[in-house]
C-alpha cells in the first residue's frame, strides 16, 4: 500500500513556497499519496499559540527576513523577502487549490498551488485578487470553472473541515506534513520526511 502525506499550508507561507517544489519531487520519488490541505491558520494560532507575523516581536521578524534570505541563496530560488502583495488574505486562493483538487486531482493541485506561490513570492502578484488567480488558472491549464466553484458552500464547509483537522493532528505551522500521526513541520525538516519516506 502506498505511504500517504497529508499536507497542510496556506497559500500567502513563503516557507511553504521554499519548500514545495521539493516536497512535490520527494513525494513523488517515494511513490507517497499526498492529501492537499490548505488551512486556515487564523483560526489554528488562537489555539497553538502563534501569532500572526505582524504581531511577533521585532527581533522575530528581522530574524525572519534573515532566514529568507538564507535560504533563498541556499536553495537557489527566487524571493522577494517582502513582496509588495503582503499580507495578503489567503483564503481564495486556498480555495481554488482545494476546487481544482477536487475535480482534477491532487497532482494538478500541487502544480497550481506552486503557481500560486511563486506568484506572491517571486513574481510580485497579488493573489487575493480574482483576476490574478483568473490568469494562473488559465496558465495552469485548467478550466476556468474552478474559480466559481471554490466559491462553493461546499468548498467552504471542507476548507473548514481541513482547519478542524489539522487542529485535531496537532498541525501549529505551514508548511506541516504529517505521515501516520507523525508530524514534520517546516521545509527545513524535508530531510527528515524523506529519511522517514524511505521506511516505508
Amino acid at each position: 500500500m502506498s505511504i500517504s502525506i497529508d499536507y497542510y499550508f496556506t497559500p500567502q507561507s513563503p516557507w511553504t513556497y521554499l519548500g514545495h517544489d521539493r516536497f512535490v519531487r520527494m513525494a513523488s520519488a517515494a511513490g507517497a499519496a499526498v492529501r492537499v490541505l490548505p488551512v486556515d491558520f487564523g483560526k489554528i494560532f488562537p489555539i497553538s499559540g502563534g501569532l500572526p507575523l505582524g504581531q511577533r516581536a521585532p527581533q522575530r521578524q528581522a530574524y525572519r527576513l534573515v532566514e529568507l534570505q538564507r535560504f533563498s541563496e541556499h536553495l537557489q530560488m527566487p524571493l522577494n523577502r517582502q513582496p509588495k502583495f503582503f499580507p495578503v488574505g489567503g483564503d481564495p486562493a486556498a480555495r481554488l487549490i482545494m476546487a481544482v483538487d477536487q475535480h482534477d486531482g491532487s497532482t494538478a493541485a500541487l502544480a497550481l498551488a506552486g503557481a500560486i506561490f511563486r506568484a506572491v513570492w517571486a513574481e510580485e502578484r497579488d493573489i487575493a485578487s480574482e483576476q490574478v488567480l483568473a490568469e494562473i488558472l488559465q496558465a495552469a491549464g485548467r478550466d476556468p470553472a474552478r474559480l466559481a466553484q471554490s466559491k462553493g458552500p461546499d468548498i467552504q464547509q471542507t476548507y473548514e473541515a481541513h482547519t478542524q483537522q489539522a487542529i485535531a493532528a496537532g498541525v501549529f505551522g505551514a508548511p506541516s506534513y504529517v505521515v501516520n500521526g507523525e508530524i514534520f513541520w517546516g521545509q527545513d525538516r524535508l530531510d527528515y520526511l524523506e529519511r522517514r519516506l524511505a521506511r516505508g
